[in-house]
């Protein structure tokens, strides 16, 4: 059903980036059919069990479901053939997809995708893009294949990250352009003025899984690449360090550009606290000082710099470090 007309839509994805494309595609002329993403999962400190936010979207609206640890299984393939999907529309789903899957919808899959391919392709284009200091990033509807995000771009759409913009905040309205974007690109698909630009595989980036160790701060690194690091890895794994023994997650930062000095020059080990009153937490890094505007401790709120140094011992001189110091 091409040529202007509605279609069959089965939707991949996974995380609450992916949510504002399903609800874009429900509120259009398409038909969403069904529903694939992961399973649920045990979260947070309790580890409680909980619904991936596409699967929350997908039962307030009623569709079939799957949530397959494999999508090899022969069951799996049966109930996607069973939908008789013309398309497939993947974001953030989080599972290489089979040749199987792949050749499911007769009209193929495309995937939202949070940069302006070929860089930062895989699992973290946002953090990635945040954490390198880059101004601009973007999304891309390519056509999935089954090299990883190496398809053909049908859409590009750009946008600036601000100097003191989080991953957080950049991927939230990547989200809803993404949504837009892919919007737009099914109105020219179904119209057939669609075109499909390959992708420069020399110029291609890659973007890999967060995990809890990119937390970890390395005070010897400039200031600058300290605060795009406190940016990017927003809401999680966060940048985190030690003070003494206590955990220490930097929420916000500043770069202090009237403190372009090296540690070195001040005499003084990455890390350490060289100013300490009021609202000023100024720490040595590699070159330059790293202001520390909100932090939270382990199992407390995010607090600013003043609450801190109010409510607890924290002195200059004092230093940071990346595991607990035990006394």
């Amino acid at each position: 059903m091409v040529g202007g007309r509605s279609l069959r839509i089965v939707f991949f994805g996974t995380p609450e980036f992916a949510v504002p494309t399903l609800v874009a595609l429900l509120r259009s002329r398409h038909q969403v059919v069904g529903v694939v993403t992961q399973p649920d999962r045990p979260r947070g400190r309790g580890q409680r069990v909980a619904l991936p936010p596409v699967k929350q979207r997908a039962l307030d609206a009623g569709l079939p479901i799957l949530q397959p640890d494999r999508l090899r299984d022969d069951a799996v393939l049966a109930s996607l053939a069973a939908m008789g999907a013309d398309l497939g529309v993947v974001a953030a789903y989080g599972k290489i997809l089979t040749d199987h899957v792949l050749a499911t919808p007769s009209l193929g899959l495309l995937n939202v995708h949070a940069s302006v391919l070929p860089k930062y392709r895989g699992a973290s284009p946002v953090h990635r893009a945040v954490i390198a200091g880059d101004r601009e990033t973007g999304v891309t509807i390519m056509r999935v294949v089954k090299a990883l995000d190496a398809g053909p771009m049908l859409a590009v759409a750009r946008r600036p990250i601000g100097p003191d913009e989080t991953s957080e905040q950049v991927e939230r309205d990547l989200a809803e352009i993404g949504a837009d974007l892919l919007l737009t690109t099914l109105d020219d698909l179904t119209a057939g003025r669609v075109s499909e630009t390959p992708q420069n595989d020399a110029d291609a980036t890659y973007a890999p899984r967060l995990t809890k160790d990119d937390g970890v701060v390395d005070w010897h690194l400039p200031a600058e690449r300290l605060h795009n690091r406190v940016r990017g890895l927003q809401p999680w794994p966060q940048a985190f360090s030690f003070l003494g023994d206590r955990r220490v997650i930097l929420k916000r930062t500043a770069s202090d550009p009237t403190n372009a000095r090296s540690a070195e020059n001040w005499g003084q080990t990455p890390g350490t606290i060289l100013e300490a009153h009021g609202d000023t937490l100024l720490v040595a890094t590699g070159d330059g000082g790293l202001r520390l505007l909100e932090v939270q401790l382990e199992g407390k709120r995010p607090m600013s710099a003043r609450e801190l140094l109010a409510g607890h011992r924290v002195n200059r001189g004092d230093r940071f470090t990346p595991a607990p110091r035990m006394e």
